[in-house]
């Protein structure tokens, strides 16, 4: 199975604000009271400032999003996160901010590492609970969308 993931992550009530402004986004409710916006490839050049490359690492990420995500998570955490996976093995990489600042990464995971899932550590820091046996995997974001 193939899957791609671009999107912010942070509670429902923060991104609905967040998606007004945001020309060509989409609201998609997750479990526990979180919600996500992909960030497709529409969002992505609606929202560069074209100053920087990559910001951050990222595949995705706008340039000069970064800034606009740090102003914003002044009213609660806000995940940014990107996976790719295909045959069993892919990358993760997520950052969030908090705050008005970048609370916890970047995080890098990259093809064939062992450690625990990036994208997982920051859905838990914007408020999801860890899974408890026998539920699905916290390394897909399949299972959390409503």
């Amino acid at each position: 199975m193939t899957y791609v993931l671009e999107a912010l992550v942070a509670d429902a009530d923060l991104l609905d604000v967040l998606s007004q402004d945001l020309v060509a986004s989409r609201l998609a409710p997750l479990a526990q009271g979180l919600a996500l916006i992909p960030m497709t490839r529409a969002l992505a050049h609606a929202l560069d400032d074209g100053r920087d490359a990559r910001p951050l690492g990222f595949w995705q990420l706008p340039s000069g999003f970064d800034r606009v995500l740090s102003d914003r998570s002044q009213d609660g955490p806000i995940a940014y996160v990107e996976a790719e996976c295909f045959g069993g093995t892919g990358e993760q990489r997520s950052a969030v901010w908090d705050a008005g600042a970048l609370a916890l990464g970047p995080l890098h995971l990259p093809e064939y590492q062992p450690s625990p899932p990036t994208a997982a550590r920051s859905r838990r820091h914007c408020g999801a609970s860890a899974r408890r046996r026998g539920t699905p995997s916290t390394s897909s974001w399949r299972w959390a969308v409503r």
